[in-house]
């Protein structure tokens, strides 16, 4: 079993399988839109736009489990993105990451790659899973690690 094993809805509502990113290099976040770490938006969508011709992705999924900053719906959440940091990532709808209502593909990242001191509950929003073209777990960042930090991972792993 893989990350891609599971499925998910687009912020339009679409679902999506997420076998559909097999081959990819891909950075599963979870976003808020009110977090002081909302700037990473900007960050995520020049490694999005920089590699996707090479085989890379960025898989965006708000959560407001972490101090209420991500309240809005589908739409507000989709028009917040798109009109202060132009993402064109693809974006899901709002999920649980920690708790019984965790969404499974969180579920399974979080055992794949625990954080701090073995520990698997997502401490707070952008916490970052890159996984490997086959849909395995490469590595967890924590909040404050930048996107451009992940960078000479993310050029490693398109080379494998």
């Amino acid at each position: 079993m893989s990350a891609l094993a599971f499925d998910a809805k687009r912020l339009n509502g679409d679902h999506v399988d997420l076998s559909e990113y097999a081959g990819k290099v891909a950075l599963i976040v979870n976003t808020a839109s009110n977090c002081g770490y909302t700037p990473q938006y900007q960050g995520l969508e020049t490694l999005y736009q920089e590699f996707a011709p090479q085989g890379f992705v960025v898989l965006g999924f708000p959560c407001n489990q972490f101090g209420q900053q991500e309240p809005g719906d589908t739409a507000q959440i989709s028009q917040f993105c798109e009109r202060n940091y132009g993402v064109s990532f693809p974006m899901f709808e709002k999920v649980d990451v920690n708790g019984e209502s965790a969404h499974p593909l969180f579920q399974y990242l979080k055992s794949h790659a625990p954080g701090v001191l073995g520990t698997e509950m997502i401490k707070w929003n952008f916490t970052k899973f890159l996984l490997r073209k086959d849909g395995s777990v490469f590595k967890r960042y924590a909040p404050q690690t930048t996107p451009a930090e992940i960078r000479e991972d993310i050029l490693q792993l398109l080379a494998e």
